[in-house]
């Protein structure tokens, strides 16, 4: 890997094209290196996840909805495919259906460094993109291996969060570097395109504050769709604001830590092999990733704790992203009601450690009931919960070394009668270093759970055949689910659109 150092410039400074950051990431994506194997086999991984989370989601209504923008774009050749359903259709839109169920319930991959991410959001657009251009298996893979890349080392350099960006603006430029390696594109057209890219997904990290709403779940979709319209414009000339990171009114210098400041993206040498998704992991449990160890910890701590109505005080030591994302340091009064949405719910640490307290599990739609929220007991023990910054956990939260990293905490729970119970957890279970690292048979059987009464078993059976020989398919469509008819039937009524 390479450090490349990356500072704003004046438009009176000589600074040459070829040294802009998009430029040099596009020579990453363009780079016909091989995949290695376990590369290739981790993107299977994810293929599988996130058709799961997919089936778990989509009778939602925000999937629902996406869906059926998407099925107002319907084309008859050169298509992309729509989870659940039979069909083409026009790329962007299919990518913003699938995103959208990807990430709806918050349940798949994440990768967590000076920003947050989830590069398992690159896979829809990247896919769609192959089956609009009509592509095979090896070159989505080595597509989807540069989306990864790009996303995880822009994670790596560059901290959006603490400037209220969301974390979306790092994967407009991933999936823009991702299509034009799936593509075979020119270095210059890859850096249009990321550039473009980047210029049209950035937001502030409001959908992810107060009340959240189910923008969260469109975020990365929309990020994946304009990625795929900023390769379509660049491969027909156009071009894109430069230098888009470095320019003197750039994202640096004004939406990031200013003209003085200086980051520093690792990016592979030429000729080295991707394996940035080997440091990526998956989801347990469907709530915020800072979250997952800490719902296996309170499982842990449950029987110890026995009533959970004479507890007096729960307080969780964590690093500075749980306790002000998810935590009391956020000042969110949103994350203690119990009528709050779902979006909500999932990125409150006080709600899920108390419901995983008490249940002695966490559940994708039990543990998010409105009936279960509004559990007197519950909301008891919840406002009894708070978080505080623990100056070690922030420093392991940020640690480059792989068996250092931490995303966990300590419990210090405080009983009625002045007993004092603790216990910390550095990784959740399912983490690589976890107690129950996920491997291939537990990616399939969170896809076989999650798509049990949506995915007839023949139609889960043929999938996963086809997944799992992605390198050699022909018809990227054969990654595709389709759903019953009278399962789509359950699927919320919603008001027309425009479209």
């Amino acid at each position: 890997m390479i450090d490349h150092p990356v500072r704003t410039r004046r438009s009176a400074e000589e600074f040459p094209h070829e040294e802009h950051l998009a430029h040099k990431i596009a020579r990453v994506a363009a780079d016909p290196v091989e995949v290695p194997e376990e590369t290739k086999e981790m993107i299977i991984n994810r293929i599988i996840d996130n058709a799961a989370v997919s089936a778990a989601s989509v009778l939602r209504r925000p999937v629902t909805v996406a869906r059926r923008q998407a099925q107002a774009h319907a084309v008859t050749s050169k298509g992309a495919t729509v989870f659940g359903i039979p069909g083409t259709f026009s790329a962007e839109w299919a990518a913003w259906a699938n995103g959208t169920a990807v990430r709806e319930l918050d349940f798949h991959d994440t990768f967590l460094a000076a920003e947050y991410s989830h590069p398992g959001d690159n896979i829809p657009p990247i896919l769609a993109a192959a089956q609009q251009a009509g592509k095979g298996g090896r070159e989505l893979i080595r597509g989807l291996a540069t989306g990864y890349e790009i996303q995880v080392d822009l994670v790596r350099g560059i901290c959006l969060h603490e400037h209220k960006i969301d974390h979306v603006a790092h994967l407009g430029p991933s999936a823009a570097a991702g299509i034009g390696t799936l593509l075979d594109l020119d270095v210059d057209t890859i850096y249009q395109a990321i550039g473009q890219a980047l210029h049209t997904t950035t937001a502030t990290r409001q959908s992810r504050k107060g009340l959240i709403s189910s923008w969260k779940a469109f975020a990365p979709s929309f990020a994946g769709k304009m990625a795929i319209e900023a390769v379509d414009r660049a491969m027909r000339g156009e071009g894109a604001p430069a230098p888009i990171w470095e320019g003197e009114d750039g994202v640096i210098a004004w939406l990031l830590s200013g003209p003085e400041h200086e980051y520093t993206v690792p990016l592979p040498a030429e000729g080295e092999e991707k394996r940035a998704i080997l440091a990526t992991f998956t989801k347990e449990h469907s709530a915020e990733y800072q979250a997952q160890a800490l719902i296996d910890l309170a499982r842990r701590m449950r029987e110890r704790v026995g009533d959970t109505t004479q507890v007096e005080s729960i307080v969780l030591h964590t690093s500075h992203h749980t306790h002000y994302v998810i935590g009391t340091g956020s000042n969110d009064p949103q994350k203690f009601d119990p009528n709050a949405t779902r979006e909500t719910l999932d990125h409150s640490i006080p709600y899920i450690f108390a419901v995983a307290l008490e249940d002695g599990e966490w559940h994708h739609e039990r543990s998010y009931t409105p009936e279960r929220a509004n559990r007197p007991d519950t909301v008891e023990l919840w406002h009894r919960i708070s978080t505080v910054e623990h100056p070690e956990w922030t420093r392991r939260y940020l640690s480059t070394d792989p068996n250092e990293k931490a995303f966990g905490g300590r419990a210090v729970i405080t009983l009625k009668d002045g007993t004092v119970l603790d216990d910390e957890i550095a990784v959740a279970d399912a983490h690589p270093l976890g107690a129950r690292p996920f491997a291939r048979d537990q990616y399939v059987h969170k896809f076989r759970t999650l798509a049990e009464g949506v995915v007839s078993e023949a139609e889960q059976d043929r999938f996963l055949a086809a997944a799992e020989n992605t390198e050699n398919l022909t018809d990227l469509g054969e990654l595709n689910i389709t759903l019953e008819q009278d399962v789509l039937d359950r699927a919320p009524t919603t008001p027309e659109g425009l479209l």
